[in-house]
């Protein structure tokens, strides 16, 4: 296991918001399970599996389990959703269930009356009593709570392991592109000498041998050299401006 050195945010809850209210233009198309922004596909699959192993909407065990670190339980909250496929999570609180399976019941719920934001089913109906909720937290219990030794097979470890490897990759990328931009500001620097270097040999030349300044020239320009902007600066050398004078 390796120990993760950055501290894991203490748990935040979710701020009402524009994001849970209902708009005339929300989609009503099929469920496709998207990731939240800022989540990947790994990450997605480590908090189903820690929501199997804790129960939906554990989010101070799966915080302390610390195999999600800097996830908050208000952005784990909004990407359960999206695995569940609906924005309503309390019917399934506390139960050991696979999201994804609840996920594929509602990607086939059709009709008129459904409506979906961010590809998950809007509650559109009146909230439920507390008396509703038990018996619908019952129901869903007997129908798709997974067996107890389902979810204590789930390897925290394992789940770390995923994580950390998905780091080590985001690192090694990152210090690859840390290395070309090194490579690069090298090889500009030693351009910028070797122009300041051929500057004053020019510099030199136009000295002593203007007409061969002027011929120089020439050629850079039949070139398309950038070099012959450099050699128009020194085009009235110091002796030429001398002969002339």
């Amino acid at each position: 296991m390796i120990a993760n050195s950055t501290a894991t945010p203490k748990p935040r809850s979710m701020k009402a918001g524009a994001r849970n209210v209902l708009r005339s233009n929300d989609s009503a198309s099929l469920w496709n399970c998207t990731l939240s922004p800022g989540w990947t596909e790994q990450e997605s699959e480590i908090l189903r599996q820690l929501a199997i192993k804790f129960g939906i909407g554990n989010w101070a065990k799966i915080i302390e389990s610390d195999c999600l670190p800097g996830k908050t339980n208000a952005q784990m909250n909004l990407q359960l959703q999206r695995l569940l496929g609906q924005q309503s999570t309390a019917e399934f609180a506390g139960l050991h269930i696979d999201p994804k399976v609840i996920g594929e019941k509602n990607s086939k719920i059709q009709g008129p009356h459904i409506k979906r934001k961010n590809t998950t089913i809007v509650n559109t109906g009146g909230k439920l009593s507390r008396e509703e909720l038990r018996e619908r937290q019952a129901k869903n219990k007997e129908m798709y709570e997974m067996p107890k030794s389902a979810w204590d097979s789930i390897d925290l470890d394992e789940l770390r392991d995923m994580n950390s490897l998905k780091l080590k990759k985001k690192e090694d990328k990152d210090a690859l592109k840390k290395q070309k931009l090194t490579q690069l500001k090298t090889k500009l620097t030693k351009s910028q000498n070797n122009l300041k270097k051929v500057q004053a040999e020019l510099k030199q030349i136009a000295m002593v041998d203007p007409e061969r300044v002027a011929e120089l020239k020439k050629e850079l320009s039949r070139a398309s050299s950038p070099l012959s902007n450099e050699v128009s600066v020194i085009e009235e050398s110091p002796a030429k401006k001398q002969r002339t004078s």
